[in-house]
């Protein structure tokens, strides 16, 4: 494959559309287009995996997803500001969704794609122990987000749900909490 040639198609400050033209294995040209957030070889987000180790709960969120029309269970996540470590920008958006504070961090990934199909968007999945109680009060008014702490046993029950949407990477660290209680 080789990509000869990228063309941004919208201006937008978080997310463009990017059309790139390519040879295929056959040599035939070929288009493809994406979303893009990519400013450097950084993550673009972080998405926290919270552990309320005093409650021994896992930390999730209930959030309105206009792309969906509904509601999804993920996890607290955001954009990286500029200037800002995964580590910081892990922390402001753990209190900012849920008002809970960090108080270790258990592990980082490295840039990791969930749908490179459909975007080049990157992120980091960074595990934390967390402290304090649920609210809300930080929350943007764009936003409307429900804090849900799980216990095994509801980890499990809410799994065999089917009206509830999930985000693909808490659907996988939800099975392995649900399967043995444990998150890493």
């Amino acid at each position: 494959m080789d990509i000869y040639k990228k063309e941004q198609i919208t201006d937008y400050p978080h997310l463009n559309l990017i059309r790139a033209d390519y040879k295929d294995r056959g040599g035939m040209n070929k288009s493809w287009l994406y979303a893009s957030r990519q400013n450097s070889a950084e993550p673009d987000a972080v998405v926290i995996v919270p552990f309320h180790e005093r409650e021994n709960k896992l930390v999730l969120i209930k959030e309105f997803r206009v792309p969906l029309g509904g509601f999804q269970y993920g996890f607290p996540a955001g954009l990286v500001d500029s200037g800002e470590s995964i580590v910081q920008a892990g922390r402001r958006e753990l209190y900012e969704e849920t008002g809970l504070t960090v108080v270790n961090v258990i592990k980082q990934s490295p840039a990791i794609f969930s749908s490179a199909g459909l975007t080049d968007e990157s992120i980091s999945l960074l595990y934390v122990a967390c402290d304090g109680s649920a609210n809300i009060e930080h929350n943007e008014a764009s936003e409307l987000i429900e804090v849900k702490m799980l216990s095994q046993d509801q980890a499990v029950n809410c799994m065999r749900q089917d009206n509830i949407l999930f985000d693909v990477k808490t659907w996988i660290v939800l099975d392995r909490f649900a399967s043995t209680g444990q998150v890493v």
